[in-house]
C-alpha cells in the first residue's frame, strides 16, 4: 500500500463502495477521483479522493472466496484505530462477487528504500513492540494464530522444519499478543523518517510475539542484510514489556514457513522499488539465511 500508479486501470472500483465512501463523508459529498495503489498480493487497493467536503479514504477490493475483506472489517472494528497506528473502518460489504472495505487513510506512504536504513529498522522494532503491548482485554474477538494455516504445525517445510517441530510445545505455550500476521516493511507507512501507521490488518490474530518478529527480521534481511535484522530486534527488546527469548527459534519458524513460495514475493518488492529482488535472488538469500540460522543452533 504505497505509491499511486499513474495509469488509469481498465476496471473501475466497486460502485457500491464509492457510494458508501461518499455517503459517509456527507450528504453532498461525491468521489471525484480513484487511483490504484501499488503493492499487495491479493487485494486491489484504491485511493479515493472525495469532494464536498474534501477528504481521502482507501478502498480495498478482494476477489470471490477470499475472506480477507470480511476479516479486515472485523479486525479494524476491534482495534478501533489502535491509537492512530491502524485505519478505522468506514464501510464494508461482501457477496458472491467478492468483498470490499472502505477505511480511513493514514498519513504517509510505504517506502522500502529509506535514506537511513538504521533508523528505518529501529522504527519498525519500536512500533512492533508498541503493538505487542496492546492490552489483551481490548482484543476480545480476535482468532488464535494456531487456528490459521500460518500457525499450523503442518506448515513448516525445508531444512528448518525438524527443529521447529521439536520446539512446537514451546511455540504453543508462549504468551499471546496482538499479532499483525504480516508485519514487514511493505505494510507500514512513513512521513519522512517517522513511521506513521500500519496497514493490511486482515490477518491479525492473537499469537506469540516471535511470529511477527521473525517475519520482520527476515524481510529486513532480504532488503538490507543481517545487521539491520539485528538492529530491529535490539530496538524491539529495548521497549518491549518482555524481551524476546530465543530469537533463533522464531527465525527458524519464519524460514520454515517461507521455504515454499518465497519467490512469489517478487511482485510486491518490485512494486515498491526493489527490482533487484528477483525470484532467483530471493531464493539465494533465503538459503543463506537458512544456513546461517541453522549454524547458530548447532
Amino acid at each position: 500500500m504505497s505509491r499511486i500508479l499513474p495509469d488509469v486501470p481498465p476496471r473501475s472500483p466497486e460502485p457500491a463502495a464509492l457510494r458508501a465512501a461518499a455517503e459517509n463523508a456527507g450528504a453532498r459529498a461525491y468521489v471525484e477521483a480513484a487511483r490504484l495503489i501499488a503493492g499487495g498480493s491479493h487485494a486491489r487497493t484504491w485511493l479515493l479522493r472525495i469532494a464536498n467536503p474534501a477528504r481521502e479514504v482507501v478502498l480495498r477490493e478482494f476477489p470471490p472466496g477470499d475472506p480477507a475483506g470480511t476479516n479486515e472489517a472485523r479486525v479494524l472494528t476491534i482495534l478501533d484505530g489502535l491509537g492512530g497506528l491502524a485505519p478505522r473502518l468506514i464501510a464494508n460489504a461482501a457477496d458472491e462477487n467478492g468483498s470490499w472495505v472502505v477505511i480511513t487513510r493514514l498519513p504517509g506512504q510505504a517506502d522500502i528504500r529509506p535514506a537511513d536504513p538504521h533508523r528505518f529498522a529501529t522504527e519498525l522494532g519500536t512500533t512492533l513492540a508498541r503493538l505487542h503491548r496492546t492490552p489483551l482485554p481490548a482484543l476480545s474477538g480476535l482468532d488464535s494464530l494456531h487456528d490459521r494455516w500460518g500457525g499450523s504445525r503442518r506448515r513448516p517445510s525445508g531444512p528448518a522444519a525438524g527443529l521447529v517441530l521439536e520446539a512446537w510445545d514451546q511455540i504453543l505455550t508462549t504468551r499471546r499478543v496482538l499479532t499483525h500476521y504480516d508485519f514487514q516493511s511493505g505494510n507500514v507507512l512513513w512521513e519522512g523518517d517517522t513511521l506513521s501507521g500500519v496497514v493490511d490488518w486482515e490477518g491479525a490474530v492473537l499469537g506469540p510475539p516471535g511470529y511477527d518478529i521473525g517475519w520482520a527480521r527476515f524481510d529486513l534481511f532480504l532488503l538490507y542484510g543481517e545487521q539491520l535484522a539485528d538492529v530491529f530486534l535490539n530496538a524491539y527488546n529495548t521497549i518491549a514489556d518482555i524481551p524476546l527469548e530465543d530469537p533463533g527459534l522464531w527465525d527458524l519458524w519464519t524460514i520454515a514457513r517461507s521455504h515454499v513460495g518465497v519467490e512469489d514475493w517478487v511482485p510486491n518488492y518490485h512494486d515498491l522499488g526493489r527490482p533487484d529482488l528477483t525470484a532467483t535472488e530471493l531464493r539465494r538469500r533465503h538459503t543463506w539465511w537458512t544456513n546461517r540460522t541453522l549454524a547458530k543452533r548447532r
